[in-house]
């Protein structure tokens, strides 16, 4: 029961601090910066237009060598290596010579053959050192053509119905930085992969340069379809909770002023957020460095009179109004106005805090008799 009456207590302060930080916030609408501001925040903006919107499904992966791709070296008869002009990480040509095998034949000298490159490509491995003696039955050589690769993902079998050969995806290779690459699917693999509960999807990618390498991690965005004419903004520009999605969007008259403007969105692709309502085409809005224009106060660099007076060419009001002809005619009396606000507010302030002191001191009285009465029932009890 004790623990009861300290919690019910505790509600009631809750909810009287609750009450007096409602009663007290103001929430900013408006960010106003200078033009260092901006520079230091490195602000990029984009207009956003109706476009073709994609939805995608996220899946993780590797790359892979095309098994076709992959040739070996060996020789048809007995012998001894005597030159070796390949090694490991070397590149070949079609027909280049490998090595030279001294065979087992009689002769003086005995005869020799070439061992040449069935295919162009990569050395990838190699089993010969000069002098070593070969029998025909041993690979010597593994040679690798890596001009294409196969970029293999791992897609959800719940998703894997809305992915078909051709289907195309964007993958993203992190050894390899932002670079992104376009590739359509090719195959599926023979099986599933029970313990991750997926299908493989193999991807044809270019591979002109060779940076990409097999067992490389791949992040891929499979296309599952497309719409058009949505409106869209990049994914970097969104801010705010989940409950409470916020774009910055750049004012169209003031330099350096950017509005704090909630929105409604729908679906998400691997790059862009669908907006259902709260923004137009046209608008210009904040991608890079908006996560940390949300921690920007309005009054940081210049204020938003300033920014209009600026811009306008005449002065206006502290909260950005216009002035009016008679504060034109009799502008002492706006400092008389100040000063009435002035006390307002701090009157304002004073009633705020009397109403928190009184909630505590409710509170306090409705424990103690709370915790009064409970001390009563149980000597009865007894």
């Amino acid at each position: 029961m004790n623990t009861k009456i300290l919690k019910h207590g505790l509600i009631i302060w809750s909810l009287s601090l609750l009450n007096f930080s409602t009663l007290s916030g103001e929430p900013e609408e408006a960010i106003v910066l200078d033009a260092t501001g901006v520079a230091n925040l490195r602000l990029q903006t984009v207009v956003i237009e109706e476009q073709a919107f994609e939805k995608t499904v996220f899946a993780i992966g590797r790359i892979e060598e095309i098994p076709s791709a992959q040739s070996v070296l060996s020789s048809r008869v007995a012998g001894r290596v005597t030159a070796l002009n390949f090694f490991e990480g070397d590149f070949v040509e079609v027909g280049d010579v490998v090595a030279t095998v001294e065979t087992r034949q009689i002769g003086d000298p005995p005869p020799s053959i070439e061992l040449k490159a069935p295919q162009a490509g990569l050395v990838i491995t190699s089993h010969i050192r000069l002098g070593q003696p070969v029998q025909p039955d041993v690979e010597l050589m593994d040679i690798s053509d890596r001009s294409m690769m196969w970029a293999v993902a791992k897609i959800p079998e719940q998703e894997a119905s809305g992915v078909q050969i051709g289907s195309l995806a964007r993958i993203q290779v992190p050894a390899l930085g932002e670079q992104a690459f376009e590739a359509t699917l090719v195959r599926f693999g023979v099986n599933a992969d029970r313990s991750a509960g997926a299908v493989e999807g193999i991807f044809l990618l270019e591979n002109a340069d060779g940076r990409l390498r097999p067992g490389m991690r791949a992040e891929f965005a499979v296309v599952l379809d497309q719409r058009s004419d949505v409106l869209a903004v990049p994914r970097e520009a969104i801010q705010g909770d989940p409950a409470n999605r916020i774009v910055f969007v750049k004012d169209f008259d003031l330099p350096n002023v950017f509005l704090r403007v909630p929105i409604v969105t729908g679906e998400r692709s691997d790059r862009f957020v669908e907006v259902l309502s709260g923004l137009f085409p046209g608008d210009e809005v904040v991608t890079q460095g908006s996560y940390s224009l949300g921690f920007v106060g309005s009054g940081a660099g210049i204020s938003l009179k300033e920014a209009l007076d600026a811009a306008h060419g005449h002065e206006h009001n502290e909260d950005g109004s216009e002035i009016n002809e008679d504060q034109k005619i009799a502008p002492p009396a706006h400092d008389d106005d100040h000063g009435h606000e002035h006390e307002e507010h701090e009157s304002h302030g004073r009633l705020l805090l009397i109403y928190a002191v009184l909630m505590t001191f409710f509170s306090i009285v409705v424990l103690q008799r709370l915790m009064n009465r409970n001390k009563v029932n149980t000597e009865e009890r007894n």
